[in-house]
């Protein structure tokens, strides 16, 4: 018989014992090692890892109370809290053995054994062994996952009496389970918000699980936030976790809320209540323990239209809520903002650091930055890279309308007709992509969700091409 993978360690001072349980599990197992003294013992677990321990209740002639083999498991779980470790008995020392599993042992084997049932205890036990070990690996393979996927990608920026304010409020709600709704333009930072949250939150080990749901079809909802089983459907080949089980113990995150269907919101607000989600092709409800966060770029106004958002819903929701300012309603945070951009743009493109002109800086100040913090990046990366000045000046950066001020720009939004058809004066793709989705992203105050829409494209198509073209 091939041996079976595993390491095992006998502790007994009976030298007949050592030899016969070696001659009979080296048979089975890679590695069987003796011991006939048990303070040898820490120094051979420091030498191997052993998948199970046999140990034996008592040690020296005349010893029947088994105090020296309860000591001896402590000493071993100490060493090793996942330690398998199996006492060897004798007849009428079953009392003594069940006591010694109430301490730690995983089971216990009487003299004299079958050597049927000795293998099969021993062999359960290495694979309990690596379950544990698999077990553990996986929680801290989670855990430095968390730590990653819950880290910031970025700090909340500025001084200004508006972003205090938001700051003054997270740090009133992190540590509450409070439900919170944010609410905010595209761009100003509402997922840093939630980050935020979570991390001064006492969730702050666990995952942090965000979900847009402005890019889930209506079709894949439930299979994407419930999870589903094999079979299910037609694609489903295997169980599925969903994405609230998947932020169990931690904070899930639901961006662009406003944007689900009413029909949808109707089964966000059942899990949420109940607090179980039911996979797609399961009758069983599996309960879970989340903190929820949710985010949107819709007026309240909006939400409290029964037609748009479920009233029921938003109660749920927004226990307390954060609204996050537009940059132009905290201009005096641009300084800070584009200086932190350029120092993290020059090293990225190995670019020498250098400062602002004070046109530049005034021209930014007065801009209105209609896609808020996400617009200045970009626009500051453009400007990393395509700068050739000692200073960044005004030319190097891309901001529609010259620079237009606030009330410049809303007027200039005003005036148009929206039914005006223009005839480009030039047919060259590129330039025409850009214009119309510069167009469409005005129109719609940078709601990237509404944007894309119009345009016939996707959420994440729409930001990609906004890369591309730098907007």
């Amino acid at each position: 018989m091939q041996p079976h993978n595993g390491a095992i360690l006998i502790v007994d001072d009976d030298e007949d014992i050592l030899v016969a349980v070696k001659l009979l599990l080296k048979r089975h197992f890679d590695t069987v090692i003796t011991c006939n003294n048990p303070e040898n013992v820490p120094t051979l677990m420091a030498a191997h890892s052993f998948d199970a321990i046999l140990l034996d209740m008592n040690f020296g002639p005349g010893e029947s109370t088994g105090k020296q083999g309860f000591f001896w498991l402590g000493r071993i779980l100490e060493l090793d809290p996942y330690a398998v470790v199996i006492m060897i008995t004798a007849h009428g020392g079953v009392n003594v053995a069940v006591e010694a599993m109430k301490q730690g042992a995983t089971d216990f084997v009487a003299k004299p054994w079958q050597n049927e049932k000795l293998v099969a205890t021993l062999s359960t036990s290495v694979k309990l062994r690596r379950s544990r070990s698999e077990a553990e690996k996986l929680k801290k393979t989670n855990r430095a996952l968390a730590a990653v996927a819950s880290g910031p990608t970025q700090p909340i920026l500025g001084n200004s009496p508006e972003i205090a304010e938001v700051l003054s409020v997270i740090a009133r709600t992190a540590p509450t389970d409070a439900n919170v709704l944010i609410l905010g333009e595209n761009g100003t930072g509402k997922e840093l918000v939630a980050r935020e949250l979570h991390r001064l939150s006492a969730r702050s080990g666990n995952i942090f699980m965000s979900v847009d749901l402005g890019a889930v079809p209506e079709s894949l909802f439930e299979s994407e936030l419930f999870g589903h089983k094999k079979g299910a459907f037609t694609d489903a080949r295997d169980d599925r976790v969903g994405r609230l089980q998947a932020a169990e113990g931690g904070t899930l995150f639901l961006d662009e809320i406003g944007n689900l269907p009413l029909h949808l919101q109707a089964k966000l607000l059942t899990v949420l209540e109940t607090r179980k989600v039911v996979p797609v092709g399961s009758d069983k409800p599996v309960p879970i323990e989340i903190r929820v966060i949710a985010a949107t770029n819709l007026p309240l106004e909006k939400l409290k239209d029964d037609s748009i958002f479920r009233q029921d819903l938003l109660f749920r929701l927004n226990t307390v809520e954060i609204h996050v300012p537009p940059l132009r309603e905290r201009s005096q945070d641009i300084p800070e903002i584009a200086r932190h951009y350029a120092e993290l743009y020059c090293r990225k493109y190995d670019k020498p650091l250098k400062d602002f002109s004070p046109e530049a800086l005034q021209t930014m100040l007065g801009y209105s930055w209609p896609g808020n913090v996400r617009a200045l990046r970009h626009s500051i990366e453009r400007a990393v890279i395509l700068s050739s000045e000692d200073q960044f000046v005004r030319s190097d950066f891309q901001m529609d309308g010259s620079g237009a001020s606030i009330e410049q720009t809303e007027a200039s939004i005003a005036v148009k007709a929206p039914d005006q058809s223009v005839v480009p004066d030039e047919l060259n793709l590129e330039r025409l992509e850009r214009s119309a989705i510069s167009e469409a992203l005005k129109k719609h105050r940078y709601n990237i969700s509404h944007a894309a829409k119009e345009l016939g494209i996707t959420r994440a198509a729409l930001y990609r091409r906004m890369e591309k073209h730098g907007l």
